[in-house]
């Protein structure tokens, strides 16, 4: 198959399958907040989004080096498949339990194959630019899945909002059945180890990417975490939170589009040092945002910051990579983003119940911050070596 109509249909997947995602993550935010779940519970909820990512990423990604991409994907969208359809059925705060967490599940297998497989069947030359236009796809489902689901919950059922979702899903599991994603040729590269994944956490390189990407994709998910509490606790209706993560997700889009060019000027590693930066302000002004025009304007600041970080952390991740690993490394990477996902509901969503959420957001703003030094220090490093300033 064609280089281009390959990635042209793993972004298509892709895409289906994330406005699936992004969508009832905002649904199941709101339905439980509609069903007068407090903090801690919603932050349960948000947190098995990511339970069985975090202890099934690597292994899948494994799967995925070992069996190719095909099958894995076509599970993944049958287990986000059923998790939309459980809601959209039986109402009621119990079955959102199971729904989300074989949602996140699913997703989660979908979104390293779709990774580890752009990555692999690019050449190094042309590998960060088809990672932008992957991430360019994940903008606009960001942007599509929260502002549908806000419109769809104002205008009819939270079970409304769901099936549409389960719509999305479905697109996504038929395009992998009827479409040529089995196809796909990757170069595969003899695997030199079988070495465990710690050793790839022992790896100085990658474990300084790790540590950065988790920073600023941390910075995304306590985003779309908080931001309908916060919205709900100020009298937003669903539409204006909707809206608000819209303009979030808008923001990404945006500097995915520019990306390309960013990229020609600038290293890597200055675009995720800048991006930290600027999630750290962000964080320290979310809490002194009162009105909905002030929180789109941070938010969109927001989104221009992390919105910039995937295609960059993916081309790191891949460059450095042991050969034959790199979905792998995917996984890892994975794996240790969800068990941020994990903790920071559990915890933040607590904290949020006790202390308010000025402390959450000034919280989170803190944990940023302490990957400043060595992001930055990276970037002056590639200067140095008289790399792209």
């Amino acid at each position: 198959m064609p280089q281009a109509s390959a990635l042209l249909q793993l972004i298509l997947v892709s895409v289906a399958a994330h406005v699936a995602l992004a969508g009832i993550r905002v649904t199941t935010s709101l339905y439980a907040l509609s069903l007068h779940a407090s903090e801690f519970t919603v932050g349960v909820l948000m947190a098995l989004f990511a339970l069985f990512p975090m202890l099934l990423g690597v292994p899948a990604g494994r799967l995925i080096d070992r069996i190719g991409l095909q099958r894995p994907m076509f599970a993944g969208c049958a287990a986000l498949s059923i998790g939309c359809a459980l809601p959209a059925m039986l109402p009621g705060l119990t079955i959102l339990y199971p729904a989300v967490v074989l949602a996140g599940t699913g997703f989660m297998v979908i979104q390293i194959g779709s990774q580890h497989t752009v990555g692999a069947m690019s050449e190094e030359n042309a590998r960060s630019g088809n990672f932008g236009w992957l991430a360019l796809g994940y903008s606009i489902s960001s942007f599509s899945g929260p502002v549908l689901a806000g419109f769809i919950i104002d205008h009819a059922k939270h079970a409304i909002a769901y099936s549409t979702f389960l719509g999305f899903a479905v697109l996504a599991l038929l395009m992998i059945a009827f479409g040529g994603l089995g196809k796909i040729q990757v170069r595969h590269e003899s695997r030199r180890t079988d070495g465990s994944a710690l050793e790839l956490l022992l790896h100085a390189e990658m474990r300084k990417i790790y540590l950065v990407g988790i920073l600023l994709s941390s910075a995304w998910d306590l985003f779309t975490f908080t931001m309908p509490i916060h919205g709900t606790r100020l009298g937003f209706s669903a539409s204006t939170i909707g809206l608000i993560m819209g303009c979030f997700s808008a923001a990404t889009f945006t500097i995915r589009l520019a990306m390309p060019w960013i990229t020609r000027h600038h290293s890597e590693w200055r675009i995720l040092a800048s991006a930290l930066t600027v999630a750290v302000a962000c964080y320290s002004l979310f809490p002194f945002m009162r009105s909905p025009q002030t929180l789109m304007a941070v938010a969109a600041l927001l989104g221009l910051a992390v919105g910039s970080s995937q295609s960059n952390i993916l081309t790191l991740l891949h460059n450095a990579a042991p050969p034959g690993r790199a979905a792998e490394a995917v996984g890892i990477r994975s794996t240790i983003g969800n068990a941020c996902q994990v903790v920071l509901p559990l915890s933040f969503g607590a904290a949020g119940a006790a202390l308010g959420l000025f402390a959450v957001f000034w919280t989170m703003g803190g944990m940023i911050a302490t990957g400043l030094p060595l992001a930055w220090r990276q970037a002056f490093r590639e200067i140095g070596r008289g790399a792209k300033y």
